[in-house]
């Protein structure tokens, strides 16, 4: 486990590193969380106009559950596991390019944002590809532009990230389906 960890240190060290004053405007952005909220309205917005605003209420509702539970999860075990932030860990927190103006709360396994991108993307992504197949590619791909930020600005190993990813897509793949079990029941 100290090897895996060792690398995670180095390769968090290396991502961060690369950084420059010249995008750290770009990765802000991707961080915040209402650039996800917005991509997500505006999903729902379209839901209820394509569907029916009764199926975009309970969606909403599920959201919202799906959300709950990921942040709930992510708190638990960031209690739980107790592994420092980068910019917290004695070790290297001298030489951690810091790009937002503090670090977070102190521990950091798994990432919140990673978990909760994922869990949207691939919830959201199932949805709607019945309607547009490309979807659910770009979901994805912002969920990881999300998820990376953490690193790029300092706040979260690799680790960190990639078990959020896991956590959030599986996470996904559940609400999809008591999202599918809802429709059968309550909006047929």
């Amino acid at each position: 486990m100290e090897i895996l960890l060792s690398w995670d240190k180095a390769l968090f060290l290396w991502l961060n590193g690369m950084g420059s004053e010249t995008y750290d405007w770009f990765w802000m952005l991707m961080t915040n969380r209402g650039s996800n909220i917005g991509l997500y309205f505006i999903l729902w917005i379209f839901y209820g106009f394509k569907y029916s605003w009764k199926a975009a209420a309970y969606l909403l509702v599920l959201t919202g559950l799906l959300i709950l539970c990921t942040d709930q999860l992510t708190n638990l075990f960031k209690v739980q596991v107790g592994r420092l932030r980068p910019c917290y860990d004695e070790e290297i927190k001298s030489i951690v390019r810091l790009v937002k103006p503090n670090c977070g709360s102190r521990f950091s396994f798994f990432s919140g944002h990673a978990s909760n991108s994922f869990a949207l993307a691939v919830f959201f992504g199932l949805i709607f590809k019945p309607l547009l197949n490309w979807l659910p590619y770009i979901l994805l791909f912002i969920a990881f532009l999300i998820a990376y930020s953490r690193v790029y600005i300092g706040v979260h190993f690799p680790l960190d990230i990639f078990v959020g990813a896991i956590v959030g897509s599986l996470i996904g793949v559940l609400f999809f389906r008591l999202w599918k079990i809802i429709k059968l029941r309550f909006l047929n």
